[in-house]
């Protein structure tokens, strides 16, 4: 990520946000207001959408000029259709595809998930949990502040219950549970390590292998805690990592079957509806780039009640 961050004084105090990014950063004015649109300028470490809002003294800026290798002024992709799976007065879930990202980012604002909900309600939708850019699968959102911190303790308090469904590299057990604490990478910025080698915070997995074979494993995935990057720096500690996540080591094909990005779907939630406390599942098609590794080892994906979530889940 590339930022540039200047002090406000001399002859920018008093100037307009825009006006001043374009001095400083030698933008012609539009493409200062560009940047302000797109939600990049943060002003005293908020980030800035009024492009004629007046800076005072010793405010510092922060203009973000790339992320992940792009301009925040690059052309947005068409925003993908919304798949809802479900939708009452309080709770709206949808299918988060893969490659949005579940909020804005540092640079950018306006085509993010909870931007696309927001859009669709016609008012800020309330966001409880979040998925990895590449993952895809049941997302949750509150449609009132009251639902919405329903939700977030649903999520806090660990009542809420996942089922997750990947395809691996080979090499996975039949079953089992790895509990092993998560801490940042620091020789791979960005990654997560599961190891109890150093001081990380607890994270606990179960999982059932649904078929394996000597090219890849298909396997269902039950967290009990919602880590960064658990699931995948979990099985990444098995010798087994999702095919197509690049990042941990994941390969990018397997048995000719091609995997384009890290085949990890969020394929079940259960958790207590927010107003009336009664069992709520909510399911997720498996997508066509993960179905194309169930059909080849010919075993169907999951369906029902999310094994380990009591008799209310049936």
């Amino acid at each position: 990520m590339k930022r540039r961050t200047f002090r406000v004084e001399g002859a920018l105090v008093g100037k307009a946000v825009a006006l001043a990014v374009a001095d400083e950063l030698g933008l012609p004015e539009p493409g200062a207001r560009g940047l302000v649109a797109a939600g990049a300028v943060y002003v005293a470490g908020k980030r800035s959408r009024d492009a004629n809002a007046r800076l005072t003294a010793g405010q510092v800026v922060t203009v973000v000029l790339e992320e992940g290798g792009q301009s925040p002024l690059a052309e947005a992709p068409p925003a993908p259709e919304l798949r809802v799976l479900y939708e009452d007065a309080d709770v709206i879930a949808v299918d988060k595809p893969a490659g949005v990202s579940a909020q804005p980012t540092e640079g950018r604002v306006g085509d993010s998930l909870v931007d696309l909900v927001g859009a669709k309600l016609g008012r800020p939708a309330g966001l409880v949990h979040r998925l990895d850019r590449e993952t895809s699968g049941v997302t949750v959102f509150g449609k009132t502040a009251e639902a919405t911190s329903a939700l977030a303790a649903e999520f806090r308090e660990g009542r809420a219950r996942k089922r997750y469904v990947a395809a691996t590299g080979p090499g996975l057990p039949p079953s089992g549970t790895v509990d092993l604490p998560l801490s940042k990478d620091p020789s791979r910025p960005g990654r997560w390590r599961a190891t109890r080698a150093a001081n990380g915070v607890p994270a606990l997995t179960d999982f059932h292998t649904l078929s394996s074979g000597p090219a890849f494993c298909v396997v269902e995935l039950l967290p009990h805690t919602g880590r960064t990057h658990q699931l995948r720096a979990h099985l990444t500690a098995l010798g087994a990592p999702i095919l197509g996540d690049a990042r941990y080591g994941g390969a990018a094909r397997a048995e000719g079957v091609e995997a384009a990005r890290c085949l990890l779907h969020a394929q079940a939630l259960a958790l207590g509806h927010p107003r009336t406390g009664k069992l709520l599942r909510i399911e997720a098609p498996v997508p066509e780039d993960l179905m194309r590794f169930f059909l080849a080892a010919g075993v169907p994906a999951p369906s029902g009640a999310i094994r380990g979530a009591g008799s209310g889940a049936a």
